[in-house]
């Protein structure tokens, strides 16, 4: 374990009741004219979740606040399931090894990041992924999907894909996958009380993405 990071997934059952997605930074500026000058300060989104919407019980309340001693507050990042954007495919549940285009082969690349495009075409939004889920990666080449192990391995605290062979000259990699985020505790204390449940309150759980070497996103 380092103080940066570790490989660890906040709870799951806690995680798929959470609120939350991604934002974006854009400076507007009025003109006089009436018209608008706008300017994209990041130049991707980050993310950001409240999981105390996912808090359902005491036994719940009690995972979080021990994995919030873990963690130390703010101190460690950590993996994290969005509950709404966790694989490969634009739609459904099933990973397939074409789902996303990872790069062209030049007879010689063997290293490929894994990626998720939103969109297609010059205005898509391409998204780095560095925390697959081990063993849900499939790749393929010019269509063909490799094994993997012998075929290709993948790293899941960085998501680099390396291949076995270099792919011939304009071959086509793609590959399917799932992931987590890798996000920190927003705050260095938790608000819990016993009350939440009698009133129906739901505690802040505030969490925030960052680079998986413990730096700010994006």
């Amino acid at each position: 374990m380092t103080l940066g990071f570790i490989e660890e997934r906040f709870p799951l059952g806690v995680a798929f009741g959470a609120s939350g997605g991604p934002q974006w930074r854009t400076e507007v500026v009025t003109l006089a004219s009436g018209a608008e000058m706008r300017n994209a300060r990041w130049a991707g989104s980050r993310r950001r979740y409240d999981a105390g919407s996912g808090v359902r019980s005491l036994a719940d309340l009690q995972e979080v606040a021990g994995f919030f001693e873990r963690m130390r507050g703010r101190l460690i990042g950590f993996r994290f399931r969005d509950p709404f954007d966790n694989l490969s495919a634009a739609t459904g549940n099933t990973v397939g090894p074409l789902d996303c285009r990872l790069g062209t082969g030049d007879g010689a690349r063997v290293e490929f990041p894994l990626a998720k495009s939103y969109g297609a075409g010059e205005g898509a939004a391409l998204r780095r992924i560095e925390k697959p889920v081990a063993g849900s990666v499939r790749v393929a080449v010019g269509g063909s999907e490799l094994a993997e192990g012998t075929g290709f391995t993948c790293d899941p605290a960085s998501g680099l894909v390396v291949l076995a062979t270099a792919p011939a000259p304009g071959a086509a990699v793609t590959a399917g996958f799932r992931f987590d985020v890798p996000v920190r505790f927003d705050t260095d204390r938790l608000e819990l009380s016993l009350t939440h449940f009698e009133a129906g309150r739901v505690p802040t759980i505030p969490l925030v993405e960052i680079t998986p070497d413990g730096g700010e996103a994006p």
